[in-house]
């Protein structure tokens, strides 16, 4: 045997240690070769219709396709982001089609599934596959099993295929729109606010919304500001508008909110320096800068090494109001002004402020709603000195009295140019 002749305690610890050393390589390596792409067929075109739908689902196994993203950061993988279900998914494969030589390769998926599913029976996953090494695939089939018939199968194209140059600095990511969505000034003042911040481009995961909501976005589509990523995610599954399982049983939570948002950093991983993930109604307000590119610059000089920066939550009731800023002309719009509403509750006892993030997409792996889960680089709790999320909804503490909460007129530092913003879409849009 192995660890005949050894007589103390120490020498069979250490040969237990280095058989089991040995045994986990061993492992690593079988399971890196079972994942391994394989030519499975020759001389084959690439066949399969398109898919162009933002979620598509797979046929008998419970898992639904976003996108899928070349991923070359640590190996040459294609990765998918996904829905699956927790525990009936085990195996799936990616099929690559090699042109012009017409080979067909297969690898196994590894399934990631996030660790931040809240209970809830389907979650975001990763679908990670090796690409065959003499080939840059364009497109990628899920299927799973390593073998049968794929002409039937949808097919993917690959995004992020090629790097290229940032053509935005930063990039909004609001997932998901739903409910019938209406508050409409609030909104366009969000909105208005991000352009003035130094946002060029926000991406909204869009379930539904009411007409007059539909009226505005087609405005700032066709500015350019706005780009709009159906989310019919309630066509294939029981969704939530709770954050946990327990609340309401359904298959997915939030509208599958997590699945969104990490499919926002990769789909803007290669055009933007900076992905902000936040909700319509949270502006990210900086104390100390006029904007946001001041005030990253600042925090990245501050930070080296840092990929993601988290802003601390502060709610601004929409129940209470100050007199200032009750602009007539506003008020058939249907919304909150949120000019009107600067004062903010204060902290908790014993409780801490979600932060919500902006983050340097090439650093993120897996993202959650307020922190990432898997990243390179380090994460930063941005001071509140520095900067604050200004979040205008319902009140959180119902009970306090007006005395208690705190006047933060932050926002006004904004007000002119937010005002005649505002006033320019109503009119353009004859709202």
């Amino acid at each position: 045997m192995l660890c005949a002749g050894k007589k103390s305690y120490f020498a069979a610890a250490v040969c237990i240690i280095t058989v089991t050393s040995m045994l986990t390589v061993s492992y690593l390596r079988l399971q890196r070769l079972s994942h391994q792409p394989k030519v499975i067929q020759e001389g084959r075109r690439c066949r399969g219709k398109i898919a162009n739908s933002t979620i598509t689902a797979l046929k008998g196994n419970k898992t639904f396709i976003i996108s899928p993203y070349f991923d070359d950061r640590e190996s040459k993988v294609t990765r998918l982001i996904g829905i699956v279900h927790h525990d009936d998914v085990k195996q799936l494969y990616c099929w690559f089609c090699c042109q012009p030589k017409g080979k067909i390769y297969v690898s196994k998926a590894k399934i990631d599934v996030h660790s931040d599913r809240f209970g809830f029976p389907y979650g975001a996953a990763d679908i990670v596959c090796l690409e065959p090494e003499n080939c840059d695939p364009t497109h990628v089939s899920v299927h799973q099993f390593p073998h049968g018939n794929i002409d039937q199968l949808p097919r993917f194209e690959i995004k992020n295929r090629k790097a290229e140059t940032f053509s935005v600095d930063f990039t909004v990511c609001i997932s998901a729109m739903f409910g019938n969505y209406n508050n409409v000034l609030q909104f366009i003042q969000s909105m208005e606010m991000y352009k003035i911040l130094g946002v060029q481009k926000v991406v909204i995961y869009k379930n539904n919304c009411s007409h007059l909501m539909e009226k505005v976005l087609k405005f700032y589509i066709e500015e350019g500001t706005v780009e709009i990523i159906p989310w019919p995610i309630n066509s294939h599954l029981r969704v939530s508008s709770k954050w946990h399982f327990m609340q309401d049983g359904m298959h997915i939570g939030y509208y599958g909110q997590i699945t969104a948002l990490n499919d926002c950093i990769y789909r803007n991983m290669e055009r933007s320096k900076f992905v902000v993930l936040n909700d319509a109604d949270e502006i990210i307000l900086p104390l100390k800068h006029p904007d946001w590119k001041t005030m990253m610059n600042s925090l990245q000089e501050q930070n080296p090494g840092t990929s993601v920066f988290l802003f601390e939550n502060h709610i601004f009731p929409e129940t209470v109001s100050s007199h200032m800023f009750n602009i007539s002309s506003w008020n058939a719009v249907p919304g909150v002004n949120i000019l009107q509403h600067v004062y903010r509750e204060p902290d908790r006892k014993d409780v801490i402020n979600p932060r919500k993030m902006i983050v340097d997409p090439r650093k993120v792996i897996q993202t959650s709603v307020h922190s990432v889960l898997h990243a390179y680089g380090n994460s930063v709790n941005v001071p509140m000195d520095v900067a604050l999320i200004y979040h205008c909804r319902k009140a959180l503490q119902r009970d306090l009295p007006r005395k208690s909460l705190i006047r933060d007129t932050t926002l006004w530092r904004y007000n002119s140019s937010l005002i005649m913003n505002v006033n320019k879409v109503l009119s353009q849009t004859m709202l």
